[in-house]
Protein backbone atom coordinates (compact mmCIF):
# COMPACT_ATOMS: atom_id res chain seq x y z
CA UNK A 1 0.00 0.00 0.00
CA UNK A 2 1.35 3.38 -0.93
CA UNK A 3 -0.03 6.69 -0.64
CA UNK A 4 0.75 9.39 -2.90
CA UNK A 5 -0.15 13.16 -2.81
CA UNK A 6 1.21 15.73 -5.14
CA UNK A 7 1.55 19.01 -4.61
CA UNK A 8 2.83 22.74 -6.49
CA UNK A 9 0.59 23.01 -9.77
CA UNK A 10 -0.66 26.47 -10.80
CA UNK A 11 -0.43 28.95 -13.38
CA UNK A 12 2.26 29.91 -15.40
CA UNK A 13 3.10 31.84 -18.60
CA UNK A 14 4.98 30.33 -21.68
CA UNK A 15 8.75 29.79 -20.69
CA UNK A 16 7.66 30.12 -17.16
CA UNK A 17 8.72 27.43 -14.83
CA UNK A 18 7.00 25.09 -11.77
CA UNK A 19 8.60 22.18 -9.75
CA UNK A 20 5.64 19.73 -8.62
CA UNK A 21 6.48 17.95 -5.44
CA UNK A 22 4.67 14.35 -4.53
CA UNK A 23 4.92 12.63 -1.10
CA UNK A 24 4.89 9.10 -0.59
CA UNK A 25 4.19 7.48 2.25
CA UNK A 26 2.46 4.10 3.14
CA UNK A 27 3.73 0.20 4.28
CA UNK A 28 5.55 -0.47 1.32
CA UNK A 29 8.58 1.44 -0.78
CA UNK A 30 8.10 1.64 -4.24
CA UNK A 31 10.83 0.66 -6.92
CA UNK A 32 9.72 2.72 -9.93
CA UNK A 33 7.88 5.91 -9.88
CA UNK A 34 6.93 8.10 -12.32
CA UNK A 35 4.49 11.43 -13.08
CA UNK A 36 1.67 11.48 -15.72
CA UNK A 37 -0.11 14.09 -17.49
CA UNK A 38 -3.43 14.13 -19.11
CA UNK A 39 -5.67 17.02 -20.87
CA UNK A 40 -8.88 16.94 -21.16
CA UNK A 41 -9.46 14.84 -24.52
CA UNK A 42 -6.37 13.12 -24.43
CA UNK A 43 -4.68 10.17 -22.89
CA UNK A 44 -2.74 10.07 -19.73
CA UNK A 45 0.95 10.21 -21.16
CA UNK A 46 3.81 9.64 -19.16
CA UNK A 47 6.59 11.94 -18.46
CA UNK A 48 9.44 11.05 -16.42
CA UNK A 49 9.91 7.66 -14.65
CA UNK A 50 12.44 7.06 -12.32
CA UNK A 51 14.07 3.65 -10.57
CA UNK A 52 14.45 4.50 -6.71
CA UNK A 53 16.81 2.63 -5.42
CA UNK A 54 19.75 4.25 -7.99
CA UNK A 55 17.90 6.97 -9.17
CA UNK A 56 17.89 6.22 -13.57
CA UNK A 57 16.03 8.08 -15.32
CA UNK A 58 13.89 8.25 -18.31
CA UNK A 59 11.99 10.77 -20.56
CA UNK A 60 9.85 10.65 -23.29
CA UNK A 61 11.04 13.36 -26.51
CA UNK A 62 8.42 15.72 -26.08
CA UNK A 63 9.86 16.86 -22.84
CA UNK A 64 12.74 15.35 -22.66
CA UNK A 65 15.54 18.60 -22.06
CA UNK A 66 12.58 20.48 -20.38
CA UNK A 67 11.01 18.09 -17.56
CA UNK A 68 13.96 16.56 -14.57
CA UNK A 69 12.62 13.94 -12.44
CA UNK A 70 14.29 13.80 -8.84
CA UNK A 71 13.74 11.88 -5.63
CA UNK A 72 14.53 13.07 -1.74
CA UNK A 73 14.78 9.29 -0.38
CA UNK A 74 15.42 11.20 3.63
CA UNK A 75 11.94 12.45 3.36
CA UNK A 76 9.95 10.38 0.70
CA UNK A 77 9.48 12.83 -1.84
CA UNK A 78 9.33 12.97 -5.90
CA UNK A 79 9.51 16.15 -7.77
CA UNK A 80 9.28 17.13 -11.01
CA UNK A 81 10.76 20.45 -12.24
CA UNK A 82 9.73 22.30 -15.31
CA UNK A 83 11.17 24.68 -17.12
CA UNK A 84 10.75 26.25 -20.28
CA UNK A 85 6.85 25.25 -20.29
CA UNK A 86 4.54 25.40 -23.35
CA UNK A 87 1.13 25.92 -23.59
CA UNK A 88 0.35 22.03 -24.81
CA UNK A 89 2.09 21.13 -21.25
CA UNK A 90 -1.30 22.01 -19.66
CA UNK A 91 -2.89 19.03 -18.26
CA UNK A 92 -3.48 17.30 -14.80
CA UNK A 93 0.04 16.11 -13.05
CA UNK A 94 -0.13 12.33 -11.68
CA UNK A 95 1.91 11.19 -9.08
CA UNK A 96 2.23 7.06 -9.96
CA UNK A 97 4.23 4.65 -8.07
CA UNK A 98 4.57 0.52 -8.02
CA UNK A 99 6.60 -1.84 -6.18
CA UNK A 100 8.42 -3.68 -9.00
CA UNK A 101 11.47 -2.49 -10.66
CA UNK A 102 11.65 -1.51 -14.34
CA UNK A 103 11.01 1.85 -15.59
CA UNK A 104 7.70 2.72 -17.26
CA UNK A 105 6.46 5.36 -19.00
CA UNK A 106 2.63 2.91 -19.30
CA UNK A 107 -0.35 3.85 -17.21
CA UNK A 108 -1.26 0.17 -17.04
CA UNK A 109 2.22 -0.53 -15.30
CA UNK A 110 1.45 1.75 -12.11
CA UNK A 111 -1.12 0.50 -9.57
CA UNK A 112 -0.84 3.73 -6.82
CA UNK A 113 -1.52 7.12 -8.24
CA UNK A 114 -1.78 10.57 -6.28
CA UNK A 115 -5.23 12.61 -6.30
CA UNK A 116 -3.45 14.71 -9.42
CA UNK A 117 -2.56 18.88 -9.16
CA UNK A 118 -3.10 20.68 -12.32
CA UNK A 119 -0.48 23.15 -14.44
CA UNK A 120 -2.02 25.47 -16.99
CA UNK A 121 0.58 26.98 -18.63
CA UNK A 122 -0.75 30.27 -20.61
CA UNK A 123 0.27 32.08 -24.36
Amino acid sequence: QVQLVESGGGAVEAGGSLRLSCAASGSTVPSTMAWFRQAPGKQREGVATIYTPTGVTYYPGAVKGRFTISQDLTKNMLFLQMNSLKPEDTAMYYCAAKNDPGLSLLRSSYNYWGQGTQVTVSS
